[in-house]
């Protein structure tokens, strides 16, 4: 069958389109799944490159998180789906609910395990989600990850209210679904980018304000503004270091920060003082749980929200895909067909 292997750590080059064994029929408790559509997470890149935390794993990792297709074959003693369903891998496939535990960390696809960027792939029958009928699977495959992130951040740990204000960071997939959560919920949205057209796009999907963040360096003296100097009660915090300092400053006395990402300056030093100061509540959010992947799933079913992609790619062209998300020139989800 066709799959991507990482070969080596080092960029865009390590990653090798191959031909390997099919997935053995499976044993009890498992299900094979064919893969029809995966998509990227920043993590993704950062795992291509040699910058993702706790050491590279062995050459040979089939990468990427985040896929969907349709269950092809089942072991023994599997009740929760069967051979025709339609389903996507959950991230961490021992995190089915509750806290996370330092444990879940060694079942995260595409990085600890190998992931879902092949024709097939054998999971746990209990790391697999049932899929609304309504979402193709490029749009499932946009979930896992950044989807489930942005809905832990906000409703699990966020417990987002109707007539709050969150602020987003940028444009992409994290951002673009906690956009499609905090309307879905009756919030107020201000967004940043470098991008004028981007934050056109975000208007016409919600947003309530658009900061430049080229055109105003210091835009969390805007955010703070647009607010009437009380701060926004929600921030989705995927720059680190390099904006978390500016986001602290934009969060109200006892605004929550949902801390996500680690996309700019891992060298910047930050103070604890506005912490204190403003009471604020700090969320460390590294995607979530079975649980969180399906109450997810049903408020979309619910509203009918479709994920936002920014373009699909295919097979063959993967490493065009790493590359766009590499620019940063993306808007939501890019996603990879292996149709």
């Amino acid at each position: 069958m066709k799959a991507y292997q990482i070969q080596s750590y080092d960029g865009l080059d390590g990653l090798i389109q191959t031909e390997i064994a099919e997935p053995t029929p499976p044993g009890s408790g498992q299900v094979v799944v064919r893969v029809r559509a995966v998509s990227l997470n920043y993590r993704d890149l950062m795992i291509l490159t040699g910058q993702y935390g706790g050491g590279n794993p062995p050459p040979g990792l089939i990468p990427l998180s985040d896929g969907a297709g349709e269950v092809s074959a089942v072991g023994a003693g599997v009740s929760r789906v069967k051979p025709g369903d339609r389903v996507a891998g959950i991230f961490f496939q021992d995190w089915l609910g509750g806290g996370i535990e330092v444990a879940h960390h060694k079942s995260a696809l595409g990085g600890a395990m190998n992931g879902m960027f092949a024709e097939y792939v054998t999971l746990s029958e209990n790391g697999v989600v049932k899929l609304p009928e309504y979402f193709s699977f490029e749009e499932a495959a946009s979930l896992p990850c950044a989807a489930v992130t942005a809905w832990n951040g906000l409703v699990e740990q966020g417990h987002l209210f109707a007539g709050e204000t969150v602020l987003l960071l940028g444009t992409g997939g994290v951002s673009m679904f906690a956009l499609q959560i905090a309307k879905m919920h009756g919030a107020n949205v201000i967004i940043t980018s470098s991008s004028d057209d981007k934050l056109a796009r975000a208007k016409t999907l919600g947003a309530d304000e658009t900061v430049n963040y080229k055109t105003y360096p210091d835009w969390e003296k805007v955010v703070w503004n647009l607010t009437s100097k009380r701060g926004v009660d929600h921030v989705v915090e995927v720059g680190g270091p390099g904006t978390f300092e500016k986001s602290l400053a934009t969060a109200k006395h006892g605004g929550r920060i949902a801390q996500i990402g680690v996309l700019s300056d891992q060298g910047a030093k930050i103070s604890p003082l506005p912490i204190l100061g403003k009471s604020l509540q700090i969320n460390g959010i590294y995607v979530g749980s079975r649980t969180m992947f399906e109450r997810l799933l049903t408020a979309f079913t619910v509203s009918q929200t479709r994920p936002i992609i920014d373009r699909v790619f295919p097979f063959s062209e993967a490493k065009a895909a790493y590359a766009h998300l590499q620019s940063g020139a993306h808007f939501g989800k890019i996603v990879i067909t292996l149709d």
